[in-house]
């Protein structure tokens, strides 16, 4: 019987434990654990997270893990972040920084000089590469002063210098464990290690990618523990998805459908939030490839789109209509340029002019016998895109032109950018902190839409010349007039069909909080983000 009661008494200890250790801070462990845990999703893999790299690697997501010199702030007013300050020579061609001590990479190395030197060497020796940034092709040499200052010679005062210093890709730090034994990261790296407030920790190759929170971060640490990004490539899908709770977020521009944006937003059962104007929605026009070729063309394409209409029908009013390629409260874009309004008989009559007539009894304008027919190629996960391409389709029927929709999945979609193979492409403006220098600078580099949509202008080598002048003028004025020409230029050869000033948007379950929307379009703000 004594046996009994000591085996009982154990046996009631032992269930007393259980309980109360369940029972601290009212949710079971892992209850709590999953409290800090939010997962959204993505139209595509994340990629290899390489920071001095492009596509396929994504942006939101390298901005998770790597941080750059300088940040942008709201406003455009450019603050410390593993600089802590920095000085300007009188000449404008030395910048020397002051790095901020006591900062770790996630594998708990340390950043300092030497570090922020090997990265800035890596991205200088792949540097035809990053052509497109003039900021790159102005680095003349950097060194490492001391343990924490880095000093940065360019050949000339280049004017966007830390703003550019500030973007996603490609000067932000890998650690030095992450750099193959060449050194050169153009080949690859091999893991994504940086200083930002995210470690990527599980990742599945078109599936998901789980980051956890750097616990050697030098800032303030998220709230959440963990952020699962679960690949999900159509929009449809991505809203069942989150409204069976599997997802608990939904941010950026073209993820949903506005319609879906404005069901979920109408039900009151979710929070939704809807940012300012990010970046400029446009539509590149190539001026060497067929019937765009001619500018008349081009013009009456600009006439024949009814853009209101898609404000209206399409965004629901959540963008505002664009009549130039740069929203004119950006720097040195408030030029007065007049719209080309939505006007069928203007366009007809330009057709007319073009030498494309309608023939009786046909629906379609032709030229010695050959229809009228354009390609559009859209993204085909962005929804947002589709939506537009098809408005546009149907206003164009009504002047006689067949618009064929090619939509392709990423990578065929940023070939055809690279090779012109289009008449008409949707190749947005890239918001700030790039609008307008490094957009413009981009313009020069034959891989980009832009420079195949302006490859057939009789001024092309013209217009690079001025932009060229443009980043490296000291005088003010001289910079004003010169964008004035450049912008000027572009609107008056329409080889842009600005269509919307574009904005961020997101739904979310009401247990999450802490939601906004980073200056920088293509960064997420997870950091302040809680749930409970």
């Amino acid at each position: 019987m004594s046996r009994l009661k000591h085996a009982s008494a154990a046996l009631f200890m032992l269930l007393a434990l259980l309980v109360l250790t369940a029972g601290c801070g009212g949710k079971p462990a892992g209850d709590a654990a999953r409290a800090k845990s939010l997962t959204f999703s993505w139209s595509k893999d994340i990629g290899d997270l390489n920071p001095h790299l492009y596509s396929p690697s994504q942006m939101f997501a390298q901005a998770m893990v790597y941080e750059p010199l300088v940040k942008y702030a709201e406003g455009g007013k450019i603050e410390p972040c593993l600089a802590e300050s920095w000085t300007v020579s009188a000449d404008g061609r030395e910048y020397t920084f002051k790095l901020r001590r006591g900062v770790k990479f996630s594998d708990g190395s340390a950043f300092d000089a030497k570090a922020a030197k090997k990265n800035f060497d890596a991205v200088l020796a792949n540097a035809q590469r990053h052509q497109w940034l003039d900021l790159v092709n102005q680095i003349q040499d950097t060194e490492a002063v001391d343990e924490y200052t880095l000093k940065v010679v360019f050949k000339n005062a280049y004017y966007p210098a830390l703003q550019e210093l500030s973007l996603i890709r490609p000067l932000r730090f890998l650690g030095p464990a992450g750099f193959p034994d060449s050194g050169k990261t153009s080949e690859g790296i091999k893991k994504p290690i940086g200083t930002g407030p995210w470690v990527l920790s599980e990742y599945k190759k078109g599936e998901y990618a789980v980051f956890t929170r750097n616990e050697h971060y030098w800032g303030a640490k998220p709230k959440l523990e963990k952020v699962t990004v679960k690949v999900i490539p159509d929009g449809e899908s991505r809203v069942l998805a989150f409204e069976k709770g599997e997802i608990d977020l939904i941010f950026g521009s073209g993820t949903i459908s506005l319609d879906s944006f404005k069901q979920l937003r109408d039900s009151n059962k979710y929070g939704t939030m809807i940012s300012g104007p990010m970046s400029t929605r446009t539509l590149a026009v190539n001026s060497n490839r067929g019937p765009t070729r001619d500018l008349r063309v081009r013009r009456a394409l600009q006439h024949g789109f009814n853009k209101q209409a898609v404000i209206d029908g399409v965004f629901l009013g959540t963008e505002k209509k664009a009549d130039t390629l740069f929203s004119p409260n950006f720097p040195y874009c408030d030029l007065g340029l007049k719209p080309l309004e939505y006007s069928v008989e203007k366009a007809g009559a330009l057709l007319d002019e073009a030498g494309w007539i309608k023939p009786a009894g046909k629906e379609f304008r032709e030229k010695d016998g050959v229809p009228l027919e354009l390609e559009l190629c859209f993204d085909s996960t962005n929804n947002i895109q589709k939506a537009v391409a098809e408005v546009m389709q149907g206003d164009l029927k009504k002047i006689g032109v067949s618009l064929k929709l090619v939509g392709e999945e990423s990578q065929s979609y940023n070939q055809r950018q690279k090779d012109g193979n289009f008449h008409l492409i949707f190749s947005d403006t890239w918001g700030a902190p790039y609008d307008p220098h490094s957009l413009v600078s981009s313009m020069r580099v034959p891989s980009h839409a832009d420079y195949q949509a302006q490859s057939g202008l009789p001024m092309k080598a013209d217009i690079d010349r001025k932009i060229g002048e443009v980043l490296l003028t000291t005088d003010e004025k001289a910079r004003r007039e010169l964008y004035s020409q450049i912008l000027g230029t572009l609107h008056d050869q329409a080889v842009y069909l600005p269509v919307s000033y574009q904005t961020n948007m997101a739904v979310y379950h009401k247990n999450v909080s802490g939601v906004t929307f980073s200056p920088q379009v293509n960064e997420i703000p997870l950091d302040g983000i809680d749930k409970t």
